[in-house]
């Protein structure tokens, strides 16, 4: 464990931003980038150019100009803004995975959270602020130089004092010995996750709780089968988001139903409908609507939860 004055820090976003910060450029909703102030630097994008000296001294969620006027907003690199700039090493889990991770496994400020595999640390920044500022994560990868460039990250966003990195096949050597009975909760995203569920019996504290990331049902249901004997409650879940578009539009016409109802038509419209007029009324009228995005996620994985079971 790290020292608890050491653990205790807590990242703030409520100050100025200062040299040597990260900071979310944000464009529009599909448009963001990471980007870390260095006074003398400049960003270049089609609004212009943006001199990070402006930046310094400015509020986190800062408007900010361009020479020619274009702008740019300055939003701080939560984990949610997070998971949308970071570089991809591995496939990542994003926001509705994540939250129904972080619910799931009944994390708090104060937990000991134990991961595998880091990946490209989407999931491992939530956890950090979730369990922030007495808890701790321990995130393990096999691959040497992903745990490397995810202590990077992890310095940039601010939360190493939060996470701690290590190198370690889970699969084939299981957790360390010295968090036996300590975790809280575990999480894996391993091809072989059944593997690595002995030693997940031996971390958790009792009536702790794990889950396992998979994309296919046949990893599954072997993990499942595996939890049969040392865990209960065991549930699978597949999380699909469907996103909506709200913006401004043309409503084209209003149909009248072979019923004789006419639904939202006006007043006097109705009122002359319902006398035996068949005429019908079209209409420009500019209205705000919501409809579904043309592009839409479809299956990212299955999560399986399942509790450690009480020692009788």
């Amino acid at each position: 464990m790290l020292p608890v004055e050491s653990a205790k820090k807590k990242l703030s976003f409520t100050r100025c931003i200062q040299d040597g910060d990260l900071v979310i450029v944000y464009e529009r909703y599909d448009n963001m980038k990471a980007v870390k102030v260095c006074e003398g630097s400049v960003l270049e994008n089609r609004f212009g150019v943006f001199k990070h000296s402006d930046w310094i001294g400015k509020q986190f969620g800062s408007k900010v100009f361009s020479s020619k006027g274009g702008f740019v907003y300055l939003l701080a690199p939560t984990p949610e803004l997070w998971t949308l700039v970071l570089s991809h090493r591995t496939q990542i889990l994003y926001i509705a995975d994540i939250s129904f991770v972080i619910m799931f496994l009944e994390i708090v400020p104060g937990c000991v959270v134990l991961e595998s595999g880091t990946g490209s640390g989407s999931l491992t920044t939530s956890l950090a602020r979730a369990v922030a500022p007495e808890g701790h994560v321990y995130t393990f990868d096999f691959h040497e130089q992903r745990a490397a460039s995810a202590r990077e990250d992890f310095e940039k966003t601010g939360i190493s004092n939060t996470v701690t990195v290590g190198v370690r096949d889970i699969q084939g050597e299981g957790f360390p010995d010295e968090f036996s009975g300590r975790a809280d909760s575990v999480f894996l995203d391993l091809p072989q996750p059944w593997l690595a569920i002995p030693s997940v019996e031996k971390m958790l504290k009792q009536d702790g709780i794990v889950c396992s990331f998979s994309p296919c049902i046949e990893q599954v249901q072997r993990a499942s089968e595996t939890l049969r004997s040392k865990f209960t409650d065991i549930r699978t879940f597949e999380i699909l988001l469907r996103t909506y578009e709200v913006r401004e539009g043309k409503m084209d016409s209003f149909q009248v139903e072979e019923s004789g109802s006419v639904g939202s038509l006006p007043c006097k419209r109705r009122q002359r409908l319902s006398e035996g007029s068949n005429e019908q009324e079209t209409t420009s009228a500019s209205v705000v609507m919501a409809r579904p995005c043309s592009e839409a996620k479809g299956h990212t994985g299955y999560l399986t939860f399942a509790r450690l079971k009480c020692l009788s």
